[in-house]
């Protein structure tokens, strides 16, 4: 798929495939694989260190990556990865915090589950979080699109660290048109909103 200029940002958003795979792993190394190693994969099913199998995260990434398994919309500046967001089925994603809480409060399953973001420490607080969801929703959108489930962090306006921010704001989600539904564990909530297909 093409690249997708966004009109008001220097950035492009690409689909998370085999193409596009040495951004993202160069963007994961520069930090350590993301979060201790994860390589975005905590929210799939069950994997290596859960005692799965002896893969390495990594190695894990590239294979549902290749295996069409794992979605996220890649922010580039230039050929640069910069940030992502990370987006897929309840099936693809079903590894959710607080999901017992969760579940007592479901009625029904969403078509998509917004889990993850990331951004370069060097492109935080420039928007990347923003262009990384409008991509995701569009990617979504052209997919078909769906029902749409997001779990930001309810900061309440007050100042977080960004490695607590992974699933984004409820701020962030509010703007791009989510609308809030119940609360999911510690200063967590579940938002949602309807994305037309294209």
């Amino acid at each position: 798929m093409a690249a997708v200029e966004t009109s008001t940002s220097p950035y492009t958003i690409k689909p998370l495939s085999t193409a596009i795979w040495p951004a993202f792993a160069q963007l994961a190394e520069k930090h350590g694989g993301v979060w201790n190693g994860c390589w975005c994969t905590w929210f799939h099913p069950a994997c290596a260190d859960k005692g799965e199998s002896g893969e390495d995260s990594r190695a894990r990434k590239e294979r549902l990556v290749r295996e069409g398994k794992a979605h996220a919309a890649l922010v580039l500046d230039g050929d640069v990865a910069v940030g992502w967001c990370e987006y897929g089925s309840p099936e693809e994603l079903p590894r959710i915090y607080h999901l017992k809480e969760y579940n007592a409060g479901l009625v029904q399953l969403p078509d998509y589950r917004i889990t993850c973001f990331f951004v370069d420490r060097g492109h935080r607080r420039k928007g990347v979080s923003t262009v990384a969801l409008r991509g995701a929703l569009g990617l979504i959108a052209k997919a078909g699109g769906g029902v749409v489930e997001a779990y930001p962090q309810d900061t309440q306006d007050k100042r977080v660290s960004a490695s607590f921010l992974y699933n984004g704001t409820r701020t962030l989600f509010e703007r791009a048109g989510f609308a809030y539904v119940r609360p999911k564990g510690k200063n967590h909530c579940v938002m949602t909103r309807t994305v037309s297909p294209l």
